[in-house]
Parts: C-alpha cells; sequence; structure tokens
C-alpha cells in the first residue's frame, strides 16, 4: 500500500507528489480583533505591570489574528500548540473576558467571616483583664481559635496591637500664626536679613565609661559598658543660618539669661550691621526676662519669630543638635568638662568649614485639615497650606 501510495504520487506530481502536504485538522473558527480589543491586548502584552500568563495570552492571540496555524503561532512563542488552542478557543468564546483565570474553588475556608469579624472587633474595641493590649496567645484563648490563625487575621486587617506610636498637638492659640510665620521664613527668607534658628542645648554631659571601650574588631561591634562616671555639664547655645548652614555657637556652664544675653551679643558682632537679624526662637523663659526685652529694644534690627508651645522641633537648630548629639556626644567619652566642650568646638569648626543648609521639603497633606479641626484656637478658614509639612513631618537634609 505504500509503495503503491508513493508510486502513484510520484507519477502524478513527480518530485513535489514525495513531499508533505498540510493537514487541514481541525477546524478554527475565525479570529477577528477590533481596534480596541487589538489596542488593549497589545498594553496587556507590554505593560510591566502585567502577569506573565496574562501578557502571554495577550501575545498568543495577537500572533493567531494574523497567523492560522496553530503550530507555527507556538513555535514563534515557545509554547505547546494545545495552549495556543485553548486561548485561542477562549477568546473567540469570551473575548478579552475569557483571558481572565477563572475563579478556582479550592478548599472551603476554616473559619468563617463572622469568627474573624469577632478577633478584629475584640482587638479594636477591647483590652484582656490582666495585660493593656492583646497578644496572640491570649486572644487566642479568648476566642479558641490557634494562634497562627489570630497572626493571619491580624496581618490580613493590618493590626499590630503590640505597637504603640506617640503624637503631640500643640495648645497654643497661636499655633498657626506662628508656624505660618516660621515656615513663610523658611521657604521665603527676607531680602538684606538673615534668619538664624537660635537653641540651647543645656545638660551636656561630660561622661567616661567605667571600663576602657573595647574598639571594634571583625565580627565584633564597639563594646563599652553600661555605667558610666559623671564629671560635669555644661551648655551650648548655637544660631543656625537657615541660608547656608553655617553656626554661631557658644559655650557657657549656666543657662540663665544672663548668658543668653551674651550669646544675643555674640550674634551681633557676627552678623554684618546692614543685615536685619530674624531669630527663630523656642518659649523658653530665659527668652522673655525683662533684661532680654530691654536689649532687644534697644537693637531695633533684631526680630524674635517663637515656634508655637509644644513644637521646638519645627526650629531647625534642633536638627543640628541632632546631628551633633550622633556624631559626637552619644558616643563620645570625655573625662572634663573641658574636654567635652573643646570636642564640641572642633567639632563646630569643622561643620563651618563645610555647611549644609536644611531644605523644606514636606509637602501638604490631607491630614493637616483633619488636625485643624481637633485642635483649639484655630481659625475658620482653610489652613492646609500653612501646616504643609508641619504636622506630618519636617526638616530633611
Amino acid at each position: 500500500m505504500t509503495v503503491g501510495k508513493w508510486r502513484k504520487r510520484f507519477a502524478e506530481s513527480r518530485l513535489e507528489g514525495l513531499t508533505d502536504t498540510d493537514r487541514p485538522g481541525r477546524p478554527k473558527a475565525g479570529l477577528s480583533l477590533s481596534d480596541l480589543e487589538r489596542e488593549q491586548l497589545t498594553r496587556w502584552a507590554r505593560r510591566a505591570k502585567s502577569s506573565q500568563a496574562l501578557a502571554l495570552r495577550s501575545r498568543i492571540v495577537l500572533a493567531c489574528a494574523e497567523d492560522t496555524s496553530n503550530k507555527r503561532v507556538a513555535g514563534r512563542l515557545g509554547t505547546s500548540v494545545s495552549t495556543v488552542a485553548r486561548w485561542r478557543r477562549r477568546f473567540v468564546e469570551l473575548r478579552l473576558e475569557g483571558l481572565a483565570d477563572e475563579l478556582r474553588p479550592g478548599r472551603p475556608p476554616s473559619v468563617l467571616l463572622d469568627r474573624v469579624e469577632e478577633v478584629v472587633v475584640a482587638t479594636l474595641e477591647t483590652s484582656p483583664r490582666d495585660a493593656t493590649h492583646w497578644s496572640r496567645a491570649s486572644m487566642a484563648e479568648r476566642t479558641g481559635l490557634s494562634k497562627s490563625t489570630i497572626g493571619r487575621i491580624w496581618r490580613q486587617f493590618d493590626l499590630k496591637p503590640h505597637v504603640q506610636d506617640t503624637f503631640k498637638l500643640s495648645t497654643d492659640p497661636q499655633s498657626v500664626e506662628k508656624v505660618v510665620d516660621v515656615v513663610g521664613l523658611y521657604h521665603h527668607p527676607p531680602e538684606k536679613a538673615v534668619v538664624l534658628c537660635v537653641d540651647e542645648k543645656s545638660q551636656v554631659q561630660a561622661l567616661d565609661r567605667t571600663q576602657p571601650v573595647l574598639p571594634m574588631m571583625p565580627g565584633m561591634p564597639e563594646r563599652r559598658t553600661h555605667d558610666y562616671q559623671r564629671h560635669g555639664v555644661t551648655s551650648l547655645f548655637a544660631a543656625f543660618d537657615i541660608e547656608d548652614g553655617s553656626v554661631i555657637s557658644s559655650l557657657h556652664r549656666r543657662h540663665r539669661a544672663t548668658e543668653s544675653k551674651k550669646f544675643l551679643v555674640k550674634t551681633d558682632k557676627a552678623v554684618p550691621a546692614e543685615l536685619d537679624v530674624h531669630l527663630i526662637c523656642d518659649n523658653n523663659a530665659t527668652h522673655k526676662t525683662p533684661a532680654i526685652k530691654a536689649w532687644l529694644g534697644r537693637h531695633p534690627r533684631f526680630h524674635v519669630h517663637f515656634t508655637p508651645t509644644g513644637s521646638s522641633w519645627i526650629n531647625q537648630g534642633e536638627r543640628w543638635f541632632g546631628h551633633l548629639t550622633d556624631k559626637l556626644i552619644r558616643r563620645g567619652t570625655h573625662r572634663s568638662v573641658l574636654a567635652l566642650e573643646a570636642d564640641i568646638r572642633t567639632w563646630i569648626q569643622t561643620w563651618n568649614e563645610d555647611p549644609k543648609p536644611f531644605t523644606w521639603s514636606r509637602a501638604p497633606t490631607k491630614s493637616s485639615i483633619r488636625y485643624r479641626n481637633i485642635l483649639p484656637g484655630f481659625p475658620a478658614q482653610d489652613t492646609s497650606s500653612a501646616w504643609s509639612g508641619v504636622l506630618a513631618g519636617g526638616v530633611s537634609g
């Protein structure tokens, strides 16, 4: 039979009769795309956020619209013929919706929604008798569920009973006006003037460890004793220039209005006489004594701007003190106040050689409007622009 078939094929078509011809196979339904469907499939195939499965299905349908052979499409896309046939058929039947995964029943949930609601409500509205917050073990004992199930429910609803955060709302009746004033100086400092953030870091302790510090070794961090010896304290007065980041500083053993006046005199000498001086200060009592007020009255180029009560962090000098603490004071060891003061002066001198100003970069947030409504003394108008970057954050380097 084989010899007879090929004898006949050769007699009819000569050499061309010996090659295989395309087999018709099972008839395929026609696949045509509208402009909207082609645009959507192209977007799914190229979008970076599309799942790999959806992208492949989109490419299969686009290729099938140009070629009727599933075998050639499969070879071009590197997939199987059965996969191409399946998604061709699904698209012809259901169009774009057919490319989505069908819901799979899977195992029915062992914890019903009412039990989940019970756990969530109990976590948010109650507390255990012997503690201030729930743990996985105590909630599991209360509800009869396993600790791992409680943990999954809490993760799903982003509940963290063990985590506690803090906040501070100013009670100053002029909070908004003061914030607008200070932030306005940060964003739009006046011409022919210098803006200085003045602050004091009082009671800086000269601490020495009871045993020598063990240096860092490969695989071992620096080690020091937890107890220490106190050798006295000093107070640092600093004025941070918001324009260039330079600092005017002075060290005193006491923190009184007398020392504050001396620092003002030093600041007056350091700033060129042709410039006005805008001082951003907190509400420390030493800034409001009769002696300080009298001195400011005799120097009209000095203008004082106070931060709201309980919001001294808006003063950029506080952020600069944070740099000083992190880089020198916290891990420093000093056997005398003189040694501490010498290190502080050296550090400030090094800072002023290459000063870096801070940038107020926080954008307005919806939370600013929400906080405005619960603070006493706020005016009725919208103050979201005034609270730009204030309630949500602060200064960034």
